[in-house]
């Protein structure tokens, strides 16, 4: 009876995987385990049916999988199920398979992390110091462009690998131009375009901490200069295939047909329609993979085929700031913990696809969440983490708080403008409390300080000023300003069509009604609403932040979004309209 009680657990662990996990137990015992952890799981994923898109998920425990399954549909259209082996894109999990191989060739010696990226990409511009000058909002007109300064900090590959580069993301420039990825079928030939004509950067290389995809694209193009060979065929030879990744490749052909992909998905009005990566740009992202074969990379950084203990170590090690600050992101891997545990992972989206990839080292457990809908695949993989790590999670502890009065509340309310950058963070009060409004709330810890749940904190002097402090020490200093309600006359003041030699675009601003907008060909509007003195919010544009010449014209403005600080834009012509009405 015993035998028939193992075999009918094993039975339960995905054909063609090993069960030894469960070597050693009593069968009743083993097959009880694996049936509550596996009802467990699907109550994690009970949302998704045969009528929706949905997820698969895979976990190793002591290096061998013991779960591997599928939830929902790969394909509405064909009503094909989400299976253990069914293809999905993994987003930015990506990136550490990017990161990997580049510390490949330089462990061949055919190149360091810490060389600069000019070496092998000199289509970059050699990028100035950052300006000195007014600050983004100030109001006064910007200074000219300098010449590069010798001393300058050099963008080295090491920068681009943990996100301190300073490079704008190419995607959030494209969006600016009117091309948002997976709108149009961008190749790295685009990339290279996009990047050659930026003329400065966020910040000054290891200054700071800003993802950015473009890295990780310029990362694939080295190596596969460096190498001499494709990067999908790079990768292919020195990664997946050691490791036994039969089921991955590179999306560098949207076209390319791939058995058993799942169709990505966006719900819209209640309905499913297809929300496809059009694009041919990878490493960032792009990576076409299953549960099974990203478990199987997981345990190459216990037992590595791929490289050595030291290689593994490496792109484990978290980096750091130029003035030797610690971040949490390695290569290509972010390092921390969660429910107290350490915790090495990686989320991910493009298009309708959503991933994430987590990593548990001295509880040896992995978990593997990849989904063809934009969902939370991160909260996903950590429920089913949670069920994996029972007994080890350990509850958060109880964070010191403050309670609030009506005053304390209006002293730190209100609008705050970034001083270094124009963006705004609006403090609101809600219930008890404040929170940014259309972000997180924020615990008072104190009268003025104040925590978000990722540990970010803000702390202000009870009059205009505020600073927000990141989780790694990085200090943005803010400054209350009041909103301002301009009147159609006023407004018209900043009618005109202004252009960005970076982004490659005209916008013509013209007064409508009461409201300003931008025009973008071919047919776009972009409504702008006011936010302090020569700023507006531009909808998917970001934050617009206009600035005057000595005599009060306005006669440029910037672009703000969080992965491009200052996408500078100057005016060129006043409006004038034609005789039906239309801006020229």
């Amino acid at each position: 009876m015993k035998r028939i009680l193992i075999a009918l657990a094993i039975a339960l662990v995905p054909a063609g995987w090993s069960a030894k996990a469960l070597a050693g137990r009593d069968g009743s015992d083993a097959r009880q385990a694996l049936a509550s952890r596996t009802a467990e799981v699907d109550a994690v994923f009970a949302r998704y049916n045969t009528s929706t898109p949905g997820c698969a998920v895979g976990v190793a425990t002591n290096g061998t999988p013991v779960l591997a399954k599928g939830y929902g549909s790969a394909d509405l259209e064909h009503d094909v199920p989400i299976a253990a082996n069914t293809i999905f894109e993994a987003g930015s999990v990506s990136k550490q398979f990017t990161a990997a191989a580049v510390l490949l060739l330089a462990r061949d010696g055919k190149l360091s992390i810490d060389d600069p990226v000019r070496k092998y990409i000199p289509e970059l511009p050699d990028y100035p110091p950052p300006l000195d000058g007014a600050p983004a909002g100030s109001g006064e007109a910007s200074p000219k462009p300098q010449a590069a300064k010798a001393g300058g900090r050099p963008l080295l590959i090491r920068h681009m690998l943990n996100h301190t580069s300073g490079l704008r993301d190419w995607g959030s420039v494209a969006s600016i131009a009117g091309w948002p990825r997976t709108t149009r079928a961008h190749t790295h030939a685009h990339v290279l375009d996009i990047v050659s004509r930026q003329r400065s950067l966020n910040f000054p290389p290891g200054a700071r901490w800003s993802y950015s995809n473009t890295g990780f694209n310029l990362a694939a193009i080295i190596v596969s200069r460096v190498s001499g060979m494709p990067f999908a065929d790079f990768t292919r030879e020195r990664l997946f295939k050691p490791v036994g990744m039969t089921d991955t490749s590179w999306r560098d052909d949207f076209t390319r047909v791939v058995k058993r992909r799942a169709i990505a998905y966006r719900e819209q009005g209640g309905t499913f329609h297809t929300d496809m990566p059009f694009e041919d740009v990878h490493g960032n992202g792009g990576l076409l993979t299953t549960v099974g074969d990203l478990l199987k990379w997981n345990e190459n950084f216990v037992k590595p085929v791929v490289g050595d203990a030291a290689f593994v170590q490496l792109q484990q090690e978290p980096g750091r700031f130029s003035d030797g600050r610690a971040h949490g992101y390695a290569f290509g891997l972010f390092v921390g913990t969660h429910g107290g545990l350490r915790e090495v992972y990686h989320s991910g989206s493009t298009a309708g696809y959503s991933a994430f990839l987590t990593r548990f080292p001295d509880e040896k457990v992995s978990v593997a969440v990849l989904c063809n809908v934009a969902t939370n695949a991160t909260t996903l993989a950590r429920a089913v983490a949670d069920i994996y790590l029972a007994g080890r999670i350990k509850p958060a502890a109880a964070a010191p708080t403050f309670a609030l009065t009506a005053a304390d509340m209006e002293r730190v309310a209100g609008l705050y403008r970034d001083v270094g950058r124009g963006m705004v963070a609006v403090i609101v009060r809600d219930g008890n409390g404040v929170r940014i409004e259309g972000g997180p709330r924020l615990t008072a810890v104190a009268p003025l300080r104040f925590a978000e749940a990722n540990g970010d904190r803000w702390e202000f002097d009870g009059n205009a000023r505020a600073k927000a402090v990141d989780v790694y020490g990085t200090v943005d200093e803010l400054e209350r300003v009041p909103r301002v309600s301009p009147s159609p006359s006023e407004l018209r003041a900043y009618e005109g069509t202004y252009t960005s030699a970076d982004a490659e675009v005209d916008l013509t601003a013209k007064v409508e009604g009461d409201k300003l907008v931008f025009k973008r060909r071919p047919d776009v509007t972009i409504a702008l609403t006011p936010l302090y003195q020569d700023a507006f919010r531009g909808g998917s544009l970001g934050t617009i932040v206009f600035r005057r010449d000595a005599g009060g014209r306005p006669v440029e403005f910037s672009v703000v979004q969080e992965r491009v600080w200052n996408m500078p834009f100057r005016r060129i012509a006043a409006a004038a309209p034609t005789s039906d009405g239309r801006i020229q």
